[in-house]
């Protein structure tokens, strides 16, 4: 009798171990699947799908200070190209200025109005002129904030009869602002000026 006894005892403590193992391997599966699952989450919250000519383009989410000198070169070329782009049609100079100017605070506001007032864009309507800028390079300094940056160009002004092709020098600071439609990148130009705008070659037209 007290050979079963034991028997059973020991079968008991047998199934308590073995029923003890699966809870503590269950539970290890359970939190490694969670921290998994979590994981995986996280991983797909930096991944975005652009849709692009009918295909899904897989893009990843990245940290703004890692595409900061990207963003702010890609801000003041814009901003250039819309400023400095015209053609003899008040709509599109309105246009590309009404774009210049959500990317700049007042400094290009005033150069605006000082052109317009001087009758820059009415020559350029009544002469039948386009005007394209070609950007060289930009130079951004993030060491400091707000950021400075120089912008080197060359002007190309086509007149009926001729090509001209100025230099164009511009500097400026950029300051951070929320992205919107009109400022996808989140910058404003501040302080900006024109360092050196001269002529550099003329070419007649046939």
């Amino acid at each position: 009798m007290f050979k079963k006894l034991n028997n059973i005892d020991t079968a008991f403590r047998h199934v308590r171990a073995f029923t003890l193992v699966v809870v503590v391997a269950s539970t290890l599966v359970c939190v490694y699947a969670l921290y998994q699952s979590f994981k995986t989450v996280n991983r797909m919250q930096d991944k975005i799908y652009v849709l692009a000519n009918g295909k899904a383009i897989e893009a990843y989410a990245s940290d703004r200070r890692d595409n900061i000198q990207v963003e702010a070169r890609d801000h003041v070329r814009n901003f250039h190209q819309y400023f400095f782009t015209l053609d003899p049609d008040d709509k599109v100079i309105r246009q590309n200025i009404t774009k210049a100017l959500y990317l700049a605070d007042n400094t290009a506001k005033r150069v605006y109005d000082d052109l317009k007032e001087s009758g820059y864009y009415s020559g350029i309507i009544s002469g039948n002129i386009s005007q394209e800028v070609v950007i060289d390079s930009v130079q951004v300094n993030i060491s400091g904030y707000p950021y400075y940056f120089r912008c080197y160009a060359r002007q190309q002004i086509v007149r009926p009869t001729s090509v001209m092709t100025r230099i164009l020098v511009t500097e400026g600071n950029l300051r951070n602002v929320s992205r919107s439609d009109n400022n996808p990148h989140g910058f404003l130009i501040e302080r900006w000026r024109t360092i050196d705008n001269k002529d550099i070659s003329t070419e007649n037209r046939n």
